[in-house]
């Protein structure tokens, strides 16, 4: 059992920054992998940006070059810096943790991100 939770969500004009986080408890198998996806209105869940725990990466070609990805596998904590963000952006930003890069995943409640133009 994994237990994930996100903050630093909120309102930003477009190209400020946020950076989120997402502090996990419990299995660390489970935490191998960490990341983030986002769920906009009307749409399907995408992929933001996951981490390895040796720090490999894969970012969605939307936010490469904008956002990123970092780990602190001591406090078992993955932040999300995101950059010169733009309206699009906005969405549910879910944190998720899984024991391998295909594996079905633990998922957080999700942090409001919202991108004023």
């Amino acid at each position: 059992q994994v237990q994930l939770v996100e903050s630093g969500g909120g309102l930003v004009q477009a190209g400020g920054s946020l950076r989120l986080s997402c502090a996990a408890s419990g299995s660390i198998f489970r935490l191998n992998v960490m990341g983030w996806y986002r769920q906009a209105p009307g749409k399907q869940r995408e992929l933001v940006a996951v981490i390895s725990r040796g720090g490999s990466t894969n970012y969605a070609d939307s936010v490469k070059g904008r956002f990123t990805i970092s780990r602190d596998n001591g406090k078992n904590t993955v932040y999300l810096q995101m950059n010169s963000l733009k309206p699009e952006d906005t969405a549910v930003y879910y944190c998720i943790s899984r024991s391998t890069w295909e594996a079905i995943g633990d998922w957080g409640q999700g942090t409001q991100v919202t991108v004023s133009s």
